[in-house]
């Protein structure tokens, strides 16, 4: 189940990109859900744990992967922390849905993240308003703002 905190919230780790970089695990590299997110979000092939092949950068290690990908590896490997999603672009939305098919996941967002046009179930901590799509997901963020629908 994902969980949705909108808005500005104490205890967030708001530089994962930074955090990333100190806490990573090797293994982490070594799953093949990790391994997916890669090839598809920075369209590059995990090699090993400390090198992965970039068709733009060439071979680099895990800590010049991209901040979008650094935030969909610690919202799956680190499950005593709340991650900003804020720091990935729609293109890991359909990860963040996946991890959260998997476990529970709880994400903060700033912006109103384009989930697509299929249907996922999401509760906001906010209010505990459950949304099944984009329509009653921006309705919600709508009324979080407080901006007349």
């Amino acid at each position: 189940m994902l969980y949705i905190y909108y808005g500005e919230k104490e205890g967030v780790i708001n530089r994962s990109d930074v955090y990333f970089n100190s806490t990573y695990q090797d293994k982490w590299l070594e799953d093949d859900l990790v391994k997916s997110m890669i090839k598809d979000v920075d369209r590059s092939e995990v090699v090993g744990p400390h090198l992965i092949e970039s068709p733009v950068l060439g071979p680099i290690g895990p800590r010049n992967l991209s901040g979008g990908t650094k935030t969909l590896i610690l919202m799956y490997k680190d499950r005593e922390h709340i991650f900003n999603a804020t720091n990935c672009g729609d293109n890991c939305e359909k990860w963040i849905l996946e991890i959260s098919r998997r476990q529970d996941l709880t994400i903060c967002l700033q912006h109103n993240m384009n989930f697509g046009t299929g249907e996922f179930e999401a509760e906001f901590i906010n209010n505990h308003r459950r949304v099944h799509n984009m329509a009653e997901l921006l309705d919600t963020v709508f009324d979080l703002e407080g901006i007349p629908g």
